[in-house]
């Protein structure tokens, strides 16, 4: 995500204090060296997320907190390991007397997730093979609800309510574009096997994540942790094949574009993509995961400056060049 409105109330400069409102989106409970207990959290609203610390807790001076909780802090930023931080000085849950805008604390996709939904399963019943058609089908209904409301990841790219639809709905556009190119010089590709991984690729992340009621990821489930998503997501495929007499290769097809999807063991996939619908699969669901993560980190920088490292892009510094913003009549930018 990118960096956090919160950090722009700045109610002190002397000491970089800020004060806002926020989501807890995971709080630990640890011991410093000397002992002394501490909560780690991570907090974020719609604009992006930071770590923050408070230390010399006490329950009984501070109270309790959980993931999912909207808290108002006040804090002074930091620069730890080359990354800013938050030090809590001020801490207290949200009350209705608040009146927040919920709009700045979770973000929402750009397209409205029912709509994505709807376009995803309508798009899946013009595929040529109707067993593959009905498999995908079946299991986009059986997960409409958490498709449609889930982020796509707990950190890192579209991890924000409905960013799971928005990702699959991303890669499913750009898939359309290779499928496009490629089946006119291959034709024997075959575009139902890549639309249906496209759309199928991330469907057990609605088991693997645990979300609240406002969209945001704050743990995994103890079977994301112990098995993941896409081994789950195997044995989706497989249970709907069985359920609806798909024949076993077809399904066994679609399983190994799940198992291949994140390209190499590094990343959690078992196998490499060992078909030409596999590979397409996976280059375009890592190309859409970095662009997010390229295009949210330099959302806050100035044209002509670098952003923070990104540890998830590889710990690169991101330039923003600003040659693609369309200038205003005025004759500024049309996104300054």
């Amino acid at each position: 995500m990118g960096r956090m409105k919160l950090l722009s109330n700045v109610i002190n400069n002397a000491t970089n204090q800020v004060e806002g409102f926020c989501i807890v989106k995971s709080v630990q409970l640890k011991l410093n060296v000397k002992g002394a207990e501490y909560l780690d959290f991570i907090i974020a609203d719609a604009e992006g997320e930071i770590s923050a610390k408070l230390w010399d807790y006490s329950s009984a001076v501070h109270g309790t907190y959980s993931s999912g909780e909207i808290i108002k802090v006040r804090g002074t930023v930091n620069i730890y390991r080359d990354q800013e931080q938050l030090k809590i000085d001020r801490i207290r849950k949200m009350t209705d007397s608040d009146d927040v805008d919920l709009s700045t604390i979770v973000a929402e996709p750009p397209i409205d997730g029912e709509f994505l939904y709807k376009t995803l399963f309508d798009f899946a019943a013009t595929f040529e093979d109707g067993d593959i058609a009905s498999l995908t089908r079946y299991l986009l209904a059986a997960n409409k609800e958490r498709m449609i409301k889930y982020p796509a990841a707990l950190r890192l790219h579209h991890a924000h309510k409905g960013g799971l639809v928005f990702h699959t709905h991303t890669m499913l556009e750009l898939a359309k574009k290779t499928v496009e190119v490629y089946s006119a010089i291959y034709p024997e590709l075959s575009s139902d096997l890549v639309y249906s991984g496209v759309i199928l690729h991330d469907i057990a992340k609605t088991a693997e994540l645990e979300v609240g009621p406002l969209g945001l990821a704050t743990a995994y489930t103890p079977e994301g942790q112990l098995l993941g998503h896409i081994t789950m997501g195997v044995s989706m495929i497989e249970s709907a094949a069985a359920e609806l007499g798909i024949p076993n290769e077809k399904a066994m097809l679609l399983a190994h574009i799940l198992l291949s999807h994140h390209g190499v063991a590094e990343f959690g996939s078992p196998k490499f993509p060992m078909f030409p619908e596999a590979e397409i699969v996976s280059t375009v669901d890592t190309l859409d995961a970095k662009l997010y993560e390229m295009f949210d980190a330099l959302s806050s920088v100035q044209i002509g400056g670098f952003s923070d490292r990104q540890w998830a892009l590889d710990n690169r510094l991101l330039y923003r060049h600003g040659h693609g913003i369309v200038a205003k009549e005025d004759g500024s930018a049309v996104d300054e």
